[in-house]
């Protein structure tokens, strides 16, 4: 079991709170952060974790969350990226303040979030930053302009990052899933039938699963699974890495 000290963002719900729930259950001291006060605080009571507020496309929350989590437990040792949206639109109708707060949401704030944490990994001499990035970190598809330019981002931060750490002990990798069983995707689903003309019951196998190999949504656990891979001592030689979880998306 862990003492070490993990910070989860966008740990409310999806995700976010599956990766929370790894590694509480691995004995990890735990900060789960989100913008949602009433679920977060609720999750993290369930979970025995420290609950921060935070919206992290405001630069000095991300600051003030590694402060919070260094004042609370003395350290931090585990950082996993994972706040996000999602919005589904053509780029000439793309709005504006939608793009900015995206990318200061999804590649500002993990970057900030990773200079925060480094001194405090780099002084340990150990380290782990997991960034929840998405297999259109490594491809694209259509209507989704700002988010995988952001996840694009992610993974050009998660190498440089990679080789700036290993002196330190401190690897830096990324999960790169296909769609996952969460709120933020079945939120897309009307979305992409409105954008592409289809009913709803048909976006799910004619869009989101059209390019897999296995039909199927991924489960959040699976992510979870993930994570604790990456931040065990097995995993001490992968850094710089696309951890792909696709269902074979990304084979062809």
């Amino acid at each position: 079991m862990s003492q070490r000290v993990a910070v989860v963002t966008g740990a409310a719900s999806g995700i976010g709170l599956a990766v929370a729930e790894a590694l509480a259950g691995e004995g990890y001291r735990l900060v789960m952060a989100d913008v949602n006060a009433e679920a977060g605080k609720r999750e993290a009571d369930r979970l025995g974790a420290h609950f921060v507020l935070a919206d992290l496309a405001d630069r000095a929350a991300c600051k003030a969350l590694v402060d919070a989590t260094v004042a609370k437990y003395g350290s931090i040792a585990v950082l996993v990226n994972n706040a996000g949206i999602q919005h589904v639109s053509p780029v000439e109708d793309f709005p504006e303040d939608k793009w900015d707060f995206m990318i200061r949401l999804m590649l500002t704030a993990p970057f900030l979030l990773t200079k925060y944490a480094w001194p405090h990994m780099k002084e340990a001499g150990w380290g782990r930053i997991i960034n929840i990035s998405s297999v259109h970190g490594l491809r694209a598809s259509e209507f989704k302009s700002a988010y995988i330019s952001a996840k694009h981002g992610i993974m050009g931060l998660t190498k440089t990052t990679a080789l700036e750490g290993g002196p330190h002990g401190i690897t830096v990798n990324a999960v790169c899933p296909g769609y996952v069983r969460t709120p933020l995707v079945d939120n897309q689903i009307d979305a992409q039938a409105a954008t592409h003309g289809i009913p709803r019951d048909e976006v799910i196998g004619s869009i989101m699963l059209k390019k897999a190999a296995i039909k199927k949504m991924i489960e959040p656990h699976e992510i979870g699974a993930a994570v604790l891979y990456l931040c065990s001592d097995a995993a001490g030689c992968m850094t710089g890495t696309d951890f792909t979880i696709d269902c074979g998306w990304t084979a062809c």
